[in-house]
């Protein structure tokens, strides 16, 4: 069973995807949000697996409320536009649904979904995840060029779509990993989730600065400076005791 929100500003529109997704009963309606402001507040309560997301709202578009997350549920646009499909997609967006939405468009979507599902529990089946400490290597490949590179050294990972950007030294390879990934196999009193696209590393921090929001900037050894969203400050400054 996957619990889904419905987030669309028109009111057939919704009801009328209700009603497609009783085709589907795997698929339960939690809920049912009229902008986006509203989306966020109950993607907080609900917890839902799955968005259908429209992208065109009074407040903020679909792309707004995702950039807004720390983690994303899997999304499903659902939208009257077809020229925003490409940057749906830099979103890792499952599908992008036109309306009127076709029954076969739908079923089509929620089978990606379930395809992706079996690909994740092969690959847990597959693979012991172990949580790597500090001193463990890792191997890091970016084209011709190969580093092993101790955890401790690396000062942030950067999310970059599908891939990770990794800041070492005076180094910035890519990997093919996501964020979400990596986070699953790294120590989380070292390496913390500082918002949407960076993980960082505790002892790499120079400076503390209080940012707008309540949230904090972070200035890393490098010289980078991170933001930590207002939901991770306070995660963030319980684990500091700031």
């Amino acid at each position: 069973m996957k619990k889904a929100l419905i987030i669309d500003d028109e009111r057939l529109a919704r009801s009328e995807l209700k009603k497609l997704l009783a085709d589907h009963p795997e698929i339960v309606v939690v809920g049912e949000a009229v902008n986006a402001k509203d989306g966020l507040e109950k993607i907080e309560t609900l917890h839902p697996d799955l968005l259908f997301l429209d992208i065109q709202m009074p407040d903020k578009t679909g792309f707004d409320l995702l950039a807004e997350l720390e983690k994303a549920p899997q999304v499903i646009f659902t939208t009257a536009y077809d020229e925003h499909a490409l940057k749906a997609f830099e979103y890792n967006a499952l599908d992008y649904l036109l309306k009127p939405i076709e029954p076969k468009r739908l079923a089509d979507a929620i089978h990606k979904l379930h395809q992706l599902e079996e690909k994740e529990r092969q690959a847990e089946v597959g693979a012991i995840r172990t949580i790597l400490s500090e001193n463990d290597q890792v191997f890091v490949k970016d084209g011709d060029r190969c580093w092993f590179v101790k955890l401790q050294e690396i000062r942030l990972f950067e999310s970059v779509g599908n891939y990770a950007r990794v800041y070492f030294e005076g180094n910035k390879p890519l990997i093919l990993k996501s964020l979400n990934a990596l986070e699953e196999r790294l120590d989380e009193r070292t390496f913390f989730r500082a918002n949407r696209k960076h993980i960082v590393n505790l002892r790499m921090i120079e400076k503390i600065d209080t940012y707008f929001n309540g949230g904090l900037l972070l200035e890393m050894r490098g010289g980078e400076k991170i933001e930590v969203s207002r939901r991770q400050a306070v995660k963030f400054k319980e684990m500091m005791s700031l």
